[in-house]
């Protein structure tokens, strides 16, 4: 009998496992051009699911989580100016009580780079978080490398 409940338990447990899933409606992408022997553009995209969202790199304090990139320091590159995007829609949030700034299915980041070496390694990470009409995700992050050439 302890078996036969030890079986059913663990035959419980594998199927809620299975069934839960890890919801990820942002996902990344690195790509990156270089412009000439000492520079070069880090283009980070985000392919958003239909019906969710991702707040802007601006938004006004006391909204949600903006948009946030991180390059590691190195001696190899250095960020020129900030990450720039397209310009975000808007729309008014009554948790927020504010206009917050979003963006829908496709956006691509751009950060420009100073290059010290011919060859180097780009590190960085996104900070983000997503929302549909009915829910936000707790915020989330992408780790990001990419090769200059």
């Amino acid at each position: 009998m302890k078996k036969l409940n030890l079986l059913l338990l663990l035959l419980t447990l594998t199927v809620y496992g299975a069934l839960a899933q890890i919801r990820q409606p942002v996902k990344w992408s690195v790509a990156s051009k270089k412009l000439n022997s000492k520079e070069a553009v880090v283009f980070i995209k985000a392919s958003i699911q239909d019906g969710w969202h991702i707040y802007g790199l601006n938004v006004p304090e006391g909204g949600p989580i903006s948009t946030v990139f991180t390059f590691q320091p190195s001696k190899d590159y250095t960020t020129v100016d900030k990450v720039t995007g397209p310009a975000p829609k808007s729309k008014y949030e009554k948790d927020f009580k504010m206009n917050v700034p979003y963006y829908q299915k496709e956006v691509t980041f751009q950060q420009k780079v100073k290059l010290n070496k011919d060859q180097t390694s780009i590190k960085g990470m996104v900070s983000f978080m997503s929302c549909d009409a009915k829910e936000c995700l707790p915020e989330d992050e992408y780790r990001f490398s990419i090769a200059i050439k």
